[in-house]
């Protein structure tokens, strides 16, 4: 069960990937890298992506860690949240999850 801190601390997360607060790689050249939520909310409003709050929902428990970054990027033509994870062991991962299908793609560690 999730605490009021950690609902918090999605939902500031979410409004970071909204406002601005991501990075992102060059997609089809539309938009530019200073305009990041553009893009992460353009791609909202198609129905491409669905929102992070669902995606954390969804992935929150497998992710191996705490949470304490999230990119918005585009990667072989989907749409792809990367959540920055410090383990238990300290170690920074990487887990890359579909923007759209909340399926974990891949996870690296640093």
């Amino acid at each position: 069960m999730k605490t009021l801190s950690d609902k918090r601390f999605i939902a500031l997360v979410a409004a970071a990937v909204l406002s601005g607060g991501v990075t992102a790689l060059a997609d089809d050249g539309k938009y530019d890298d200073h305009s990041d939520h553009e893009r992460a909310r353009h791609a909202l409003e198609k129905g491409e992506v669905r929102p992070l709050a669902d995606i954390l929902d969804s992935v929150g428990g497998d992710l191996g860690g705490k949470l304490v970054g999230v990119d918005f990027e585009r990667e072989d033509g989907r749409y792809v949240y990367e959540f920055k994870v410090i383990t238990p062991s300290g170690r920074l991962r990487e887990v890359y999850v579909d923007a759209n299908t909340a399926q974990i793609l891949k996870s690296e560690d640093e």
